[in-house]
């Protein structure tokens, strides 16, 4: 997207309102953390709880995954994802429902070595652990680090989720209060039942 597209791009109006909420947050422990609810190729549900990247140029939330889980393949097979983000110190959840898309380094390398080279030695480690979801084995490898200028490896996957429509409900006010918006041509907001 050209970056003048970018520019005249509004923010959406509850953009504010969910970083609002996370300023009031502070930084408790789980102020980043959100679920993640799927539907696995059997058709049960699969919810797990990820954290909260950034957001890319074109407004999509970003957040990371491990190729070798079992995550990428029902995101491949349904793409349709919605994401629960509860600020208990704000007294307010948000739940953004949007389209998931995966990105590996061959489809966008620099926003993958961006995120990468952002996380902490020690949350790099967990990327050198053995795959998720395989009977576990004390022998490891388990690190506690992984250097500065280190690559990433190659089974580091961005999620990237376009958000077709947010809720919010908070809880502070009496009644409580709860909007919903829906993306359209532009963003429509409706006040909905708590």
């Amino acid at each position: 997207m050209p970056v003048d597209a970018i520019q005249a791009m509004p923010l959406p109006p509850w953009r504010p309102l969910l970083r609002g909420a996370r300023q009031r947050e502070g930084r408790a422990p789980g102020a980043s953390w959100l679920q993640l609810a799927s539907v696995a190729a059997d058709g049960t549900p699969r919810v797990r709880t990820l954290v909260f990247r950034g957001w890319s140029d074109e407004g999509d939330l970003e957040l990371l995954s491990d190729a070798r889980s079992e995550k990428p393949g029902e995101l491949s097979a349904q793409v349709q994802v919605e994401l629960c983000w509860l600020f208990r110190k704000a007294r307010e959840q948000f739940r953004l429902r949007g389209i998931a898309q995966l990105l590996s380094a061959g489809d966008d390398p620099e926003a993958l070595n961006a995120h990468w080279q952002r996380l902490a030695p020690a949350g790099r480690s967990v990327w050198a652990w053995p795959h998720p979801g395989e009977p576990f084995e004390a022998a490891g490898p388990w690190p506690d680090s992984i250097a500065d200028g280190e690559p990433p490896p190659p089974h580091l996957l961005l999620i990237r989720i376009q958000i077709q429509r947010v809720e919010q409900l908070d809880l502070k006010a009496h009644p409580h209060r709860r909007c919903c918006w829906e993306r359209g041509d532009d963003w429509i907001e409706r006040r909905l039942n708590p």
